[in-house]
């Protein structure tokens, strides 16, 4: 959960602060160079990516904590994780290099590299339309299915579980009093469902559009105005989805909005001890 929530952290300081706001503002800053429009835009792809791919991995670290309770004891330990997120942040790292090399000087004024434009071969060369499609299907279609999946199976093993084990408590007490297991199965079915529910919610548009756009093989907007609003609306979808997992985390999680109140709470303390 840390590693989404800087995954997500990227996506808002890159995609949204750098690129849709700070560069739109200041034309004829230092991001105007063309190695850093080059290094911003492969950031940006790449901090997407992670966000995408975490979250999947979060989902099947759930599953298998919930379902796999032999598997659990070996796969859900803190070593685990870290190995799963460095090959999810080193495949993605490899992946998308070639954004990287699909920028071009716009002009070149006194020895100076400015701007970025895409190279010429980008729309014809049959490798960057097989790059473009193994992008799309790694970072938007294909993560639909396994999540899908996943949480499927989990919601089907909780449910069965939970249905058991009301019975079985049941026969037993002859009450259906409160039982902190369940609670803490409703919590973290509450959590899983919200977080992958937002994610294919809001990253929706965006797979349809890339998909068409990929399809009817559009290179430009070609004076769509509707295409270009369609495409802005989807992009600000897909942001939002990564700001909405930090109020999800603060609603669904009791040791988050504790540590949250602790860190508002820190100035005031420092302030106190200074007096």
């Amino acid at each position: 959960m840390a590693a989404m929530a800087v995954a997500d952290l990227m996506v808002c300081m890159f995609n949204v602060i750098l690129q849709n706001i700070f560069r739109y503002h200041f034309l004829d800053s230092w991001l105007s160079y063309t190695y850093v429009c080059r290094f911003t835009a492969f950031i940006q792809v790449f901090s997407s990516q992670l966000s995408v791919w975490f979250t999947v991995s979060f989902t099947f670290d759930r599953f298998i904590s919930i379902c796999c309770q032999k598997l659990k004891l070996k796969y859900c330990t803190e070593r685990t994780a870290t190995i799963v997120l460095m090959i999810v942040c080193a495949l993605s790292f490899l992946m998308n290099i070639p954004v990287y090399l699909r920028y071009e000087p716009y002009s070149i004024i006194d020895d100076i590299q400015w701007g970025c434009r895409t190279v010429t071969g980008y729309y014809s060369s049959s490798a960057w339309v097989a790059y473009k499609w193994i992008s799309t299907l790694s970072s938007l279609i294909l993560p639909f299915p396994l999540l899908l999946l996943l949480n499927s199976l989990t919601a089907r093993h909780i449910l069965v579980a939970s249905r058991s084990r009301r019975a079985l408590k049941s026969r037993n007490n002859g009450d259906n009093s409160s039982d902190p297991e369940m609670k803490n199965r409703r919590t973290s079915i509450i959590l899983l469902f919200a977080i992958s529910g937002s994610f294919i919610v809001l990253w929706t548009p965006i797979t349809i559009i890339n998909i068409c756009v990929g399809v009817t093989e559009t290179p430009t907007f070609k004076g769509s105005n509707s295409l270009y609003l369609a495409i802005g609306i989807t992009l600000l979808l897909m942001y939002l989805s990564s700001c909405t997992n930090t109020y999800i985390y603060a609603l669904t999680q009791r040791r988050f909005r504790e540590e949250m109140k602790n860190m508002v709470k820190y100035p005031f303390t420092v302030v106190k001890l200074f007096k």
